[in-house]
């Protein structure tokens, strides 16, 4: 028993960080948006989240572990390199804005605690620069498994807060819904943070950088089912703190940084500060990955060589594209007056639209025999997916049809 444990302990971890990579600096402010405007109305709709999120997750890493490729490089032998530039292209301004996202939730979340944001900044672009190119993926899980320890603070924050839990449980099983688009556009951030196109192709060529193969399937799914629930359950209790304190108090925040300081008088400074080192460390951790994430997807999809830990020499397009991700995100922050909330609310909104394509990608490569043999999909995951997909792409044309509807009422 200690010895498949430890066997256990040894392989997971793609799909762990990958997860909680949702709760980055954009999600924390989604969450803490939703919690401040509706409340605990909106906790249900973690459930199907979570669910789709472990469908999407262990689709990504099977694939990954029975091909021995990333999700790019199939797209690309598949279908082309013309639908692949597309996809890439999209993929690069909308990380792009989330990466933006997460230096400015690092930069507000070290204001909080009177450090400048032109010095902060820099420090922090330069720490993720060197802990991502100069360090080997082994060290470089090993310490962003341990920094997911961190997002506890949110927990605490949410017992600090004393909400109803009777309320909140009630909420939890009893859907909400209003057709209103500020309703509907909550909901489809919701999901486009929560899970997002960029982590398929993170966890499938985390899943072939580890070396993980056939046998170790049963471990891909274990590390899926484990950190698709504890993003749920971040996002969760932050819902949950901003529901017990901001929402009945009447405050309405646009970020994460402001409900961390809404808290102070309502939920106490540990609260409040808990709550602010959650947000620094987010940022921090999201800030490596999703530039990194994306700079894997361009290599894969051009055929370059990729990998952290790796010199200029080994993979100097892969050092060149994460460093050119790393001083535009972090230099557009200190921007003065930059509407930041906007960046990330966009980002979010196509994170959503772009999340069905992936996904019709996925299934059709999932699907094929010649390329999975007995691993390709069953019956249920099937419908599951199909359905979830099916969901996402009618959210996103009543999102789309409302939106036209509120601008023509509304010029």
């Amino acid at each position: 028993m200690l010895k498949k444990l430890l066997v256990l302990l040894s392989l997971i971890g793609p799909a762990i960080i990958t997860s909680n990579l949702d709760n980055d600096a954009g999600g924390i402010a989604i969450y803490s948006i939703a919690g401040a405007r509706y409340g605990y109305n909106l906790l249900w709709t973690l459930i199907p989240i979570i669910f789709l999120l472990i469908i999407a997750q262990e689709m990504s890493g099977r694939l990954g572990i029975v091909t021995g490729k990333g999700l790019a490089d199939l797209i690309r032998e598949n279908y082309g390199i013309r639908i692949t530039f597309w996809v890439m292209l999209s993929f690069f301004f909308t990380n792009l804005g989330n990466t933006m996202a997460e230096f400015s939730g690092w930069a507000a979340s070290m204001e909080l605690f009177q450090v400048s944001k032109y010095i902060s900044v820099p420090i922090g672009a330069v720490f993720v620069w060197f802990l991502v190119l100069k360090w080997q993926y082994s060290i470089f899980e090993k310490i962003f498994l341990s920094i997911c320890v961190v997002y506890l603070t949110y927990v605490v924050s949410a017992l600090l807060a004393k909400p109803d839990w009777a309320e909140v449980a009630r909420k939890t099983v009893t859907p909400s819904v209003e057709f209103s688009a500020p309703y509907l556009i909550m909901i489809v951030s919701l999901i486009g943070t929560s899970i997002t196109p960029w982590q398929q192709f993170y966890l499938q060529s985390g899943v072939v950088e580890k070396g993980l193969t056939k046998r170790d399937w049963w471990a891909v799914k274990f590390d899926v089912i484990v950190g698709s629930i504890m993003m749920g359950l971040v996002a969760y209790f932050i819902i949950v703190a901003c529901g017990a304190t901001l929402h009945p108090a009447g405050i309405q925040v646009e970020s994460a940084e402001d409900a961390a300081l809404s808290l102070k008088p309502l939920a106490g400074k540990y609260a409040s500060t808990l709550f602010a080192l959650g947000l620094a460390n987010a940022s921090l951790f999201s800030g490596c990955i999703l530039p990194l994430v994306t700079t894997y997807y361009i290599c894969e999809a051009m055929g370059w060589e990729s990998g952290t830990g790796k010199s200029f020499r080994e993979a100097p397009e892969f050092v060149v594209l994460y460093t050119i991700m790393i001083i535009l995100g972090a230099s557009i922050v200190l921007i003065p007056d930059l509407p930041l909330i906007k960046v990330m609310w966009f980002s979010q909104i196509i994170n959503s639209l772009l999340l069905p394509v992936v996904l019709i990608f996925m299934l059709q490569l999932i699907n094929r025999a010649d390329l999975m043999g007995k691993y390709k999909n069953n019956r249920f995951t099937n419908i599951a997916a199909y359905l979830g997909t099916f969901v996402l792409i009618a959210l996103n044309l009543i999102l789309i049809v409302q939106t036209i509807h509120e601008m023509l009422v509304n010029p």
